[in-house]
């Protein structure tokens, strides 16, 4: 459960320090007054919310059964989840900072957001993963057929790619290999070496310096014949000359080794080197190097072989294919026997809550469709006879709040924390008594913070907070049971309280 919320500097809020109980926490006060800045601030603790603006903001959880060894949390212990707007966005878990994603992934574990504009949990993928989940709970066997069916699937896939890749080559194989063919000749006409094209790069600089390097040495050679003058020299000065010979004989060495490098090149291997840097850099050019050049000319030998064999590989994908397909079928067989036979379970959960909302008779059908990652089944709804498409919005609300709850059953069956944002809008008062009761129900189980804008909710809850705005500043405050009264009387009547709404009050909370 939050035991404890603070909030810094968000939009209208100054500071915000509350903390909570278990059970059902209700937020309520005028439109305009900060309700759903207060939950987003909260939410996005939860990575389940893009209002991350506040210069601060914290959340305490505990006695929770979840652990996350990285962050020092084991299952019951207390831990923070801080988030800081300073000099840049951070997340923080036990001080120690975690990524928007890891941190939405880890409050998943205990928490769940339901809100009545986002209808997706009717989807049917979201229908069949929560069928299977509570098949899985009730036979955990099942988990290693739908894990066999969709590692199946996703092979298969695969297989059918492949195939429809050969059988597009096919159509154009012959195109095909003779351009393969002419792009492998290119590069095998040139016949590229790894590192050839610096060397001779070098070859082409040495020649291009050839003259001038002459012109010099000529000029150096009467220093370089007279050099015992300078060994005498040194002799009579009573110095070494071993530095100044090492030094000649290094120069000659030099030279020596540049004139062995172009003696020999003839103006028609001069023409053939530059013939073959223009080929190489050509190469260069179009692959990025030399080596790339020559990966490609593998790559495209190996593909060439490959269309050779185009047949032969089509007739063993093909009778691959042919196995999986066997295989699969078995497997949905399995899965779709199986979820027929929970689906029963299902209809009966649903409708249990229903009954509760003045709701009742909801049908849940199952029928097959092309096959997915989640297998052939398709999931229905038709309540008293009606699609779901076409019930009204109200019963459509009553409907999903008794899908949400079953859902929550399951997913958070150790318990947890639920956010709910105006679950009761738009309803008689009959019927947010029911929503009431429903959520009074689960909220011994779950700790459930929701805004509402009825009397009927705001009178269960465990927890009664009103937010409200004093001129550009909002603030929230828990309600004794005197402040709840004329909180309530206030959602009857509105600014002008009468007397039957404050015994209306008074009845509710009784």
């Amino acid at each position: 459960m939050i035991s404890r919320f603070y909030l810094k500097d968000y939009l209208s809020f100054d500071e915000v320090d509350i903390e909570f109980d278990k059970g059902l926490i209700v937020f309520t006060g005028p439109s305009g007054a900060g309700k759903s800045i207060l939950l987003n601030a909260m939410l996005a603790l939860f990575g389940n919310s893009d209002n991350t603006q506040a210069k601060i903001s914290e959340i305490v959880c505990d006695d929770l059964d979840i652990e996350y060894v990285q962050y020092d949390i084991a299952k019951r212990d207390e831990f923070v989840i801080k988030q800081t707007n300073t000099v840049k966005l951070r997340f923080l878990l036990n001080n120690q900072t975690i990524s928007k994603k890891n941190l939405k992934q880890f409050t998943k574990q205990f928490s769940k957001y339901l809100h009545l504009k986002d209808n997706s949990d009717f989807q049917n993928d979201k229908i069949i993963e929560f069928l299977d989940m509570m098949i899985v709970q009730n036979q955990p066997e099942f988990q290693k057929v739908l894990e066999q069916y969709r590692a199946t699937y996703k092979e298969l896939l695969s297989l059918k790619t492949q195939l429809q890749k050969i059988e597009q080559d096919e159509q154009d194989i012959e195109n095909l290999k003779e351009f393969i063919k002419f792009e492998i000749q290119k590069i095998e006409s040139i016949d590229p070496k790894p590192d050839e094209y610096d060397d001779l790069k070098h070859i082409k600089d040495n020649l291009s310096k050839k003259q001038k390097i002459q012109e010099a040495h000529e000029k150096c050679a009467v220093v370089l014949n007279n050099t015992h003058h300078i060994t005498h020299l040194l002799n009579l000065l009573d110095v070494d000359s071993g530095f100044f010979d090492d030094a000649i004989n290094e120069v000659n060495n030099l030279v020596e080794r540049f004139e062995d490098s172009i003696n020999g090149v003839d103006d028609h291997e001069i023409e053939s080197i530059l013939d073959r840097i223009e080929n190489l850099s050509a190469l260069q050019k179009k692959y990025g190097s030399i080596e790339d050049a020559i990966k490609y000319k593998e790559q495209k030998t190996k593909e060439l072989q490959e269309y050779e064999d185009i047949s032969f590989t089509k007739a063993i994908v093909e009778k691959n294919i042919k196995k999986l397909s066997n295989s699969i079928d078995e497997l949905l067989k399995q899965i779709s026997n199986k979820r027929k036979e929970y689906i029963p379970a299902l209809q009966d959960i649903i409708n249990e809550y229903l009954e509760d909302l003045y709701l009742s008779n909801l049908i849940i059908k199952i029928s097959t469709k092309n096959m997915d990652i989640l297998g052939v089944d398709e999931v229905s709804f038709v309540l008293n006879g009606v699609e779901l498409d076409k019930i009204s919005s109200g019963e459509f609300n009553r409907l999903r709040l008794a899908l949400l709850t079953a859902r929550s059953q399951v997913e958070c069956k150790d318990g947890g924390v639920l956010f709910l944002d105006e679950i009761d809008a738009n309803l008689s008062g009959k019927e947010s008594a029911s929503i009431a009761k429903v959520l009074q129900e689960l909220a011994q189980y779950y700790q459930i913070f929701s805004i509402s804008h009825q009397p009927q909710l705001s009178a269960m809850a465990n927890q009664h907070f009103l937010v409200q705005k004093n001129d550009t500043i909002s603030s929230v405050k828990l309600l004794d049971k005197k402040s709840r009264v004329d909180e309530i009387s206030r959602m009857i009547s509105g600014e002008n309280i009468t007397q039957e709404a404050i015994d209306f009050a008074n009845k509710l909370l009784g």
